[in-house]
């Protein structure tokens, strides 16, 4: 990923929170017949290794997990992001020297992913990633909910992943590049907008 030096996160707490806060992440393989990607929840255990380790699970019909890798696998996690249209920027005015972009925050984990199909294991992180996802609704459903066959038939279509951090790349794209004055602007027309735009302007630099 192409990081100027003003985006890049180096914050490993703010990167995890990036990570906990994206529901759906995107693994990225590199194999002898090109690239293999696959949308799944991941679910981070920083407590483990050096940098943390990434949990999830694939369909045991999707060939990505069979197919041998040629280099790292590569998660992406994707955090706020909004269009920012020149007309939020007082330089417009000034000089009219501006153009549109585009904000967002981005963590890329590069790792060798490990494959497996133990019950136990499987259990443990579709037990943890539930829990995840479940554990704010006011009556959250639990794995153990299901009848114990119905879980172990669906364990035995999936296949789980386990991929160990080697090392992650950060980049918060918040218009640090632009002057205060643009920088204000920018916040106050995302923070007219819709939600998403709103989390946004809560993340642009002030002064």
């Amino acid at each position: 990923m192409y990081v100027p030096p003003a985006f890049r996160e180096t914050d490993e707490a703010a990167i995890h929170e990036t990570m906990r806060a994206a529901p759906l992440a995107s693994l990225v393989t590199a194999t002898a017949d090109g690239l293999l990607c696959t949308p799944l929840p991941l679910l981070l255990a920083p407590e483990e290794g050096e940098r943390g380790v990434l949990y999830g699970h694939l369909a045991r019909a999707n060939p990505h997990w069979r197919a041998p890798a040629l280099a790292e696998s590569l998660a992406i996690f994707s955090g706020p992001d909004a269009y920012v249209t020149p007309s939020w920027y007082a330089t417009k005015r000034e000089t009219g020297k501006v153009v549109p972009t585009w904000n967002y925050v981005a963590i890329h984990a590069y790792g060798t992913a490990e494959f497996f199909d133990q019950p136990d294991r499987l259990l443990a992180v579709v037990t943890r990633l539930t829990g995840r996802h479940e554990g704010e609704r006011t009556a959250p459903w639990a794995v153990a909910d299901a009848p114990a066959d119905f879980v172990a038939a669906q364990l035995r279509g999936i296949v789980g992943l386990r991929l160990p951090i080697a090392r992650l790349e950060g980049k918060r794209k918040m218009s640090q590049n632009r002057s205060a004055a643009d920088r204000a602007g920018v916040a106050a027309g995302l923070a007219a907008g819709d939600d998403g735009a709103r989390r946004v302007a809560a993340l642009i630099p002030e002064g």
